[in-house]
């Protein structure tokens, strides 16, 4: 059987992040605000997690609001006019509403509608799962432009009575444009998910229950120590599998961007990594919490803010999180 001559999109070479912007919740929770429901304190939390404060968002403000806020900082940074962007993405956990989307929402209200538009589900990987889509469809054609978002309110989600993940949490929003480049600015991702472990990260129970059962609000879950180790000894093979995809090794790095899931987590993987002095690691969780999708591009904008010279260095990102889904990659800072 002959076919017909189909035509394929084909885009440019190369793509890189252009822009970042941050959004924070407007409160700011410090530890002795939520021992009480946990008897617990707040030296017990500064010593397991490195948590002095979190960003929290009041009541009438939503992720989306967060998205929008994030957002509009990055476009304006990037100088791309809104009208180009054609693929806008938010990874979250958090939308209030299983329809519509955040990305058609925030794609109207930046100015960028009739973009190509969807949220995405891959909880703490999320950010990085959006850049590897992001750099496919502009590579491919099927986009110009990209407005890749983590978006959370984690604390819709939270019950402050329970010990294994309440006083982690914080809510925000980062946002980056990507678009074509001239050089390579985003390297392979290695990404992947292990269902084996799906019960070790998620919800309590479900909105089925909730509704017919009279459960109580789905609300997130771990078990501490099987997600520690998970993210100690199998992320840190990841990390390393994403530099040897980029061809790069760990004195060529500038900067060492983790989810920022907790700061025992973040240091023994700069051990792991072998990471050399001269590489800056982020390590937004003492003031913002573990913002899930948000905690990349949140703890990129700081460390960019507080140490400009780092723009136009190379920086190994990674996400690992609720259903046991990861993702890493080398990226040209913007």
């Amino acid at each position: 059987m002959t076919h017909p001559t189909l035509q394929q999109s084909h885009g440019p070479q190369y793509t890189r992040i252009l822009s970042i912007g941050a959004a924070r919740g407007d409160l700011v929770v410090p530890n002795d605000d939520l021992v009480g429901p946990i008897n617990s304190s707040d030296e017990w939390i500064r010593q397991r997690t490195g948590i002095i404060t979190r960003t929290r968002a009041s009541r009438s403000i939503l992720a989306v609001d967060l998205a929008t806020e994030a957002s509009k900082e990055a476009i304006e940074k990037s100088g791309v006019d809104p009208k180009l962007i054609d693929a806008v993405i938010v990874a979250t956990v958090s939308n209030v509403q299983q329809t519509p989307s955040i990305a058609a929402v925030l794609a109207d209200r930046v100015g960028a509608n009739p973009a190509a538009a969807y949220d995405m589900n891959a909880a703490c990987a999320g950010y990085a799962y959006g850049i590897a889509q992001a750099d496919a469809l502009i590579r491919t054609g099927a986009a110009h432009y990209a407005l890749v978002v983590g978006a959370e309110k984690l604390s819709d989600i939270v019950d402050p009575t329970d010990r294994t993940i309440s006083f982690l949490l914080g809510d925000g929003a980062g946002a980056v444009v990507i678009g074509p480049s001239d050089y390579p600015g985003i390297a392979k991702t290695v990404w992947g998910s292990d269902g084996s472990k799906a019960d070790a990260v998620g919800m309590g129970n479900t909105l089925i229950e909730y509704r017919d059962e009279g459960a109580p609000w789905p609300t997130l879950r771990q078990e501490g120590q099987t997600v520690f180790r998970w993210a100690v000894w199998e992320m840190a093979k990841v990390a390393k599998q994403a530099l040897d995809e980029a061809g790069v090794t760990p004195d060529q790095l500038a900067a060492f961007i983790p989810h920022q899931a907790n700061m025992r987590i973040v240091d023994e993987f700069a051990k792991q990594l072998k990471l050399p002095d001269t590489v800056a690691i982020a390590r937004d969780i003492e003031t913002t919490g573990n913002t899930s999708a948000a905690s990349i591009p949140l703890a990129t904008h700081r460390l960019l803010q507080e140490n400009p010279e780092l723009s136009g260095g190379l920086a190994l990102q990674i996400g690992f999180g609720a259903g046991l889904v990861f993702g890493a990659q080398v990226v040209v800072l913007p």
